[in-house]
């Protein structure tokens, strides 16, 4: 397998799993959204 190939399975299975969060998150409450909001921004994930 090249590097280039590889690359490209990389970014597919990093859309998958983007399609797959983004959808999951739409199902959440406000306050299950704050939960992971507050997560990810104490962890520098999420800078504003």
């Amino acid at each position: 397998m090249s590097n280039a190939s590889f690359g490209q399975d990389d970014e597919s299975r990093r859309e998958e799993l983007l399609r797959s969060i983004e959808h999951a998150l739409q199902k959440l409450t406000l306050q299950e959204l704050e939960a992971i909001y507050y997560d990810m921004s104490t962890k520098n994930y999420i800078n504003d």
